[in-house]
């Protein structure tokens, strides 16, 4: 049996994969796509501002948002702004990780779960929206896709402050430099939390005048303790990991505090809706179940995981310099390699794998539980065209019980085991590791952010 080492170096004959500092043939049409875009968008809003705009992204865009942000609320999605925000976020994924590949950011386990406390943040927000908490010149910001841009913002800007001021302390363990880099972390991102809360929350507090306030001191005072107990906990991490973490999670906690006000004394809203009920146990079965399942996985995974871990290798990424074809070609070679032998079961484990089951299923849950026991309605045609088909099932069978939204739940299910499967049978070069975490990224947006504002709203009744 060969060694890792004698394989790569058999390998090592076959043609190597291009270096991280230059783009493939793909990245350069989708950069050279995004130029176009931008360049024909620019010049039809300057000098033909009515077919562009005034017929054209407003009321296809622009006036959805508007209206989702208004009293009424609850703006529907049409197919025209939907694939228009989906070829978006395909773009996005291609142009953004040949940019972070070449800058050599981290695309690791920590930065999954870094970004993932970015994504839970936007739910967190978006249902502080739907209660008509926010300063009405500002919700806007809050509204999707708009929400997604203003997050990102934060994020860059947390990101650039993190590695600017703190990345000459990465690497360093001794206690000195450990407490000057977490110093100064806190003292930056600190300042950037209140400017956060300022600008988002303070507002509001003269808008709620017969709002308690006991969760929401509370929850100032959890934030800035969340925030110090990261960067005691992530000491080893880079530092633009750190901060996007150690940010993530406290903005979140901020906000969720401001739910916790809210289900201790409502607030008056905007559309002159009265709270009737909050339950919590849609909670148990919306987040329960999805994490239930994503444990079973994890304790199955979690050996291989460690094994892979300790070979010094990725689940599922390849050697360096090794490209996909050649891995193929070499399937007789590569079967007694670590990643072939550990990566299927390792990827059970992964930060990555496990946020999308919990994030599809709990949107699928979610999204069951608020149409067929709550009443509430689907926004996404396509979404609502498969709970429509469910219905129509139901009509068919005779089931008088909810609108069909079961049949979107059980898609979700088929939906996530075919993603988990293709992930573990998939391999992908060294080069293409940030393309795999925004790929994943992008499906926790459209699962994992959606069904937990699902639930949020179904708990706050709003």
């Amino acid at each position: 049996m060969s060694s890792a080492t004698e394989i790569e170096k058999k390998l090592s004959d076959y043609q190597a994969a291009l270096p991280d500092s230059i783009f493939s043939k793909m990245e350069n049409i989708a950069f050279g796509i995004l130029i176009t875009a931008i360049a024909i968008l620019a010049l039809g809003l300057v000098f033909a501002n009515d077919i562009f705009w005034t017929d054209g992204l407003k009321p296809i865009v622009w006036d959805p948002i508007v209206k989702d942000a208004g009293a009424a609320g609850d703006a529907g999605y049409s197919p025209q702004n939907t694939a228009i925000y989906a070829s978006t976020m395909l773009l996005a994924v291609v142009v953004l990780q040949a940019i972070f590949r070449r800058m050599a950011l981290p695309a690791d386990d920590k930065m999954m779960l870094a970004l993932i406390s970015w994504v839970v943040l936007a739910p967190v927000l978006r249902v502080l929206e739907d209660s008509d908490f926010f300063n009405s010149k500002i919700d806007w910001l809050l509204i999707s896709p708009i929400i997604h841009f203003h997050l990102a913002l934060w994020l860059v800007l947390v990101a650039f402050i993190s590695h600017k001021f703190c990345s000459k302390w990465d690497g360093l363990e001794d206690d000195k430099n450990i407490e000057k880099s977490r110093t100064m972390l806190f003292i930056t991102l600190g300042m950037m939390l209140f400017f956060h809360w300022a600008l988002l929350y303070r507002p509001a507090y003269f808008v709620h005048d017969d709002m308690g306030m006991f969760w929401i001191i509370f929850g100032l005072i959890a934030s800035y303790v969340v925030l110090f107990m990261m960067l005691v906990w992530t000491a080893k991490w880079p530092s633009i990991t750190r901060g996007l973490v150690a940010f993530g999670t406290s903005s979140t906690i901020l906000g969720f505090f401001h739910w916790m006000q809210f289900l201790a004394t409502p607030w008056q809203q905007e559309s002159g809706r009265i709270v009737e009920s909050q339950p919590l146990w849609p909670l148990v079965v919306v987040l329960g179940l999805p994490g239930l399942v994503c444990w079973f996985m994890y304790r199955h995974g979690k050996d291989d995981a460690m094994h892979m871990k300790m070979s010094g290798y990725n689940a599922g990424v390849l050697p360096d310099g090794v490209t996909i074809k050649t891995w193929e070609d070499a399937e007789k070679i590569v079967v007694n390699h670590p990643i072939e032998q550990l990566s299927r079961n390792a990827l059970l484990a992964n930060p990555m794998v496990l946020a999308m089951v919990y994030g599809q299923l709990c949107d699928g849950f979610a999204t069951m539980i608020g149409i067929d026991l709550f009443g509430y309605g689907e926004k996404h045609p396509v979404s609502d065209a498969v709970i429509r088909f469910g219905g129509d099932i139901n009509d068919a069978i005779g089931i008088s019980w909810g609108e069909g939204a079961w049949f979107f739940a059980l898609i979700k299910a088929l939906l996530v085991a075919t993603i988990v499967w293709l992930f573990i049978e998939m391999r992908v070069e060294k080069r293409q590791v940030h393309m795999r975490m925004l790929i994943v990224l992008a499906v926790l947006i459209v699962g994992l952010a959606p069904g937990l504002r699902d639930i949020g709203r179904l708990t706050l009744d709003v």
